[in-house]
């Protein structure tokens, strides 16, 4: 006799599906094997003397004849949510006094009906759908975990209290008023009772009942050979998992007498004509199509575009952090300082902004300010003159930290701008800030104590004011001092129609793009060179620092 491989994996198998549930058919075959008292309890010292052939253990007759050998085998096919009825069921139902719901009149009157009509199809197989009261118990007593001394978690006693099965509501009459719908102090008790999952699913469990020939319709000879679970999304849930090419599953009953069974599960779905199969592609086709022109109704079909020979900037920007600086409780104000020439924005747009005070946290050596402070705004660049050959100007992004302590007391922490990229997409910018300072320990001990320090009347002053016409802008005599960093993220969009116009607008709008790539090449120089400046101005106070007797009149050290 060939040795039978097993299937031992009985966990869940999940399958999604866009055909109704209702096209489902489940082909279950049901054996009994043989008596396992003696394959588990024969000596070792005896398994290969006095064998005994396994036809011995089959069905032996009885005193009325034969036993029918459909007793020992059965197979049958069953559909989504077929009810099939067991022994017990039968039994039962036939009494009227046992029935109290209508479903248990419902199901009365279809036994009475397979009575007359001459008996049930099935023996020994049988169903439970999901308005049976066998789901609403399995649901509350369903295990976790395989441990024998399992100790169910506060989740999931909360979770056999929640009914998952999809049934009909019925309706309340009148209404009631929600007052709080939002609760915006959520307590711990709150948040637990309500992290549950209620997810509506149809359930369906596949019985045999194992009992011994003509003992059929107890309730502890009833296993589960297969659960179903079928939620609103297609998601179907199968445990243990279709048969395919593995080998059948085993049961072993219990008690005195032990007895081995095996099973298959296989889906036997029938498949879809290609007739139906069409039809059922345009139905998609049409319902898609339908879905497409609902939401185009809501959107719309104009798309807002710029004009002609215009380039719009869009920026979804944030204050990320602020760190390095001497006190504590920092907030950022900043603002966009857009070119006056071809440059503009909308009347209701806002250029400027202040964050939030944000308390620092020590990283490493430095105590850094995380603001996550988002900000938006838009520009338009219109170049009119296409002969001019000079690079636009871009905005410039100005920053200045101040800090405020217990006694409303607030200090300027340090200044600083930046240039806004000048090509889309993401961008991390760091800002290196200063301050200016007053010489003598009376400003220190001004600051210390009753606050505020040296400012600037015109924020644009840390780079170049737009003010200013000259050709050259001294800061003599304006010492500062080096503070923390700011960092910027900023998301830039560029829109332009000269990617959908003619031709002559694109050779127009050509010419603007080549001086925004030349701007952003004229950009790079310009920081270096702003490095170069700051080095020798910081060579320059520390010059200034030391005692006049080692530094000549060229300006450099004496040895």
């Amino acid at each position: 006799m060939a040795e039978t491989v097993w299937s031992t994996d009985t966990g869940e198998a999940v399958y999604r599906s866009r055909d109704p549930v209702r096209n489902l058919r489940l082909r279950v075959h049901l054996q009994r094997i043989t008596s396992s008292n003696f394959l588990h309890y024969q000596p070792a010292a005896e398994l290969w003397k006095d064998l005994i052939d396994l036809a011995t253990f089959r069905p032996q007759p009885t005193a009325s004849g034969h036993r029918p050998e459909e007793d020992e085998e059965e197979e049958i096919v069953i559909g989504w949510q077929e009810k099939l009825f067991s022994q017990f069921e039968v039994d039962l139902y036939q009494n009227e006094a046992a029935c109290q719901s209508p479903l248990d009149y419902q199901y009365r009157q279809e036994i009475l009906k397979l009575e007359n009509s001459g008996g049930k199809k099935n023996r020994r197989i049988f169903t439970y759908t999901d308005s049976d009261r066998y789901t609403n118990l399995e649901e509350h007593c369903q295990r976790m975990t395989t441990a024998a001394s399992e100790v169910p978690s506060f989740l999931v006693e909360r979770m056999a209290n929640v009914r998952r099965r999809r049934q009909d509501r019925r309706g309340m009459e009148g209404g009631i008023l929600k007052s709080r719908l939002v609760t915006w102090e959520p307590s711990e008790e709150f948040v637990r009772n309500n992290h549950v999952i209620n997810t509506p699913l149809q359930t369906m469990h596949i019985m045999a009942d194992l009992g011994p020939y003509k003992k059929l319709g107890y309730k502890k000879y009833e296993h589960v050979l297969c659960t179903l679970k079928v939620d609103s999304n297609g998601v179907i849930t199968v445990k243990p998992d279709f048969t395919g090419l593995k080998g059948p599953y085993r049961i072993e009953t219990e008690g005195e007498k032990q007895e081995l069974w095996k099973y298959t599960i296989d889906n036997v779905s029938p498949l879809a004509q290609p007739e139906e199969e069409e039809r059922e592609r345009r139905v998609f086709k049409d319902l898609y199509g339908r879905h497409k022109e609902y939401l185009s109704s809501l959107v719309g079909t104009d798309f807002e575009m710029t004009v002609p020979g215009a380039l719009r900037l869009f920026v979804n920007g944030e204050v990320v952090s602020a760190q390095g600086y001497e006190y504590d409780n920092l907030y950022v104000h900043f603002f966009v300082e857009l070119p006056t020439t071809y440059w503009s924005s909308p009347a209701f747009q806002q250029l400027s902004g202040v964050t939030q005070t944000c308390t620092t946290k020590s990283l490493g050596v430095d105590k850094v300010a995380h603001f996550s402070y988002p900000f938006t705004f838009e520009a338009f660049f219109l170049h009119e003159d296409e002969s001019s050959d000079a690079l636009p100007e871009w905005p410039v992004l100005y920053c200045e930290v101040l800090s405020l302590d217990f006694w409303q007391r607030y200090r300027v922490e340090g200044y600083g701008a930046v240039v806004l990229p000048a090509t889309p997409g993401s961008h991390t910018l760091t800002v290196s800030t200063w301050r200016p300072v007053e010489l003598g320990m009376v400003a220190e001990l001004r600051r210390f104590f009753i606050g505020g320090s040296l400012e600037l009347e015109d924020l644009s002053y840390v780079r170049i004011p737009g003010s200013f016409k000259g050709e050259r802008l001294s800061r003599f005599g304006l010492r500062t001092e080096t503070t923390g960093t700011v960092t910027f993220r900023l998301h830039c969009l560029q829109q332009s129609r000269a990617f959908m116009e003619s031709s002559s607008l694109r050779k127009r709008m050509r010419s603007v793009l080549d001086r925004l790539e030349g701007f952003s090449q004229q950009s790079s120089i310009h920081n270096v060179l702003e490095a170069f400046r700051r080095a020798r101005r910081r060579m320059q106070e520390a010059r200034e620092s030391l005692p006049q007797d080692l530094v000549s009149p060229s300006g450099t050290l004496v040895s």
